[in-house]
């Protein structure tokens, strides 16, 4: 069999991975649970707010789905959510990955291309680019919406960005990379040939090896180096 050795369309997870957002999913959750009724520091709060750091990388309406039990629920508590998370972002409270803008031009910049992947909402995830002036620093922007509706840990986001970019004619030639076991399996279950996970979010080591990372890296700054090594 011919080994690929070209890895060219990158998929990145935002939050986590190239974004540090420093709690704003936790605290954003929080002010949308208060406003569905739970009690801050009741145990059904404690209980949910776990559920939220457990699930990492899904799509937030999915886990609001499993939180709250009904889509009327669920649709109120996500635009709840995303109202706070805004607000949170618009006062300043995000920032880059350190070396996450300067590794996604050094890929785009050796003729990769680059898409930028996340659980939010469209609206949500414009947010953030517009704060970080991010607007066209990817070739795509994805949110699972974009996808058919499914978010990790399904695989539609990496394989609409294969689809939608044409950038490689094999998945084994994707490269996936996020900081959580959810961008683990989407990667693993797209059959990405590459899936990087990142130390810089919210999930360790183990339960990213656990979930199918094939690297472990501090950052992603660290992934131009990886795929010059594999490549």
């Amino acid at each position: 069999m011919t080994k690929l050795t070209t890895h060219n369309l990158i998929v990145l997870d935002m939050a986590g991975t190239t974004v540090a957002d420093g709690g704003l999913v936790e605290r954003a959750f929080e002010r949308a649970a208060e406003q569905l009724g739970v009690e801050p520091g009741s145990a059904d709060h404690d209980a949910k707010l776990q559920y939220v750091r457990d699930t990492m990388g899904e799509s937030k309406i999915s886990v609001f789905r499993h939180l709250f039990g009904t889509e009327e629920l669920a649709q109120r508590a996500n635009v709840a959510f995303e109202q706070a998370y805004a607000e949170l972002v618009d006062a300043g409270l995000i920032s880059a990955i350190p070396g996450a803008r300067a590794a996604i031009e050094e890929l785009r910049g050796e003729g990769r291309t680059v898409v930028l992947t996340t659980g939010f909402a469209r609206v949500t995830q414009d947010a953030i680019l517009d704060a970080l002036g991010w607007q066209g620093l990817a070739d795509l922007t994805l949110c699972p919406a974009d996808a058919g509706g499914r978010g990790r840990p399904y695989p539609d986001m990496v394989l609409a960005a294969f689809l939608r970019t044409g950038a490689v004619d094999d998945v084994r030639r994707i490269v996936v990379a996020g900081d959580t076991a959810y961008d683990m399996l989407s990667g693993t279950r797209s059959g990405a040939g590459i899936v990087a996970g990142v130390l810089t979010g919210a999930h360790r080591r183990d339960a990213l090896t656990e979930h199918g990372a094939t690297h472990v890296l501090g950052s992603v700054a660290e992934l131009p180096g990886l795929l010059a090594e594999s490549t």
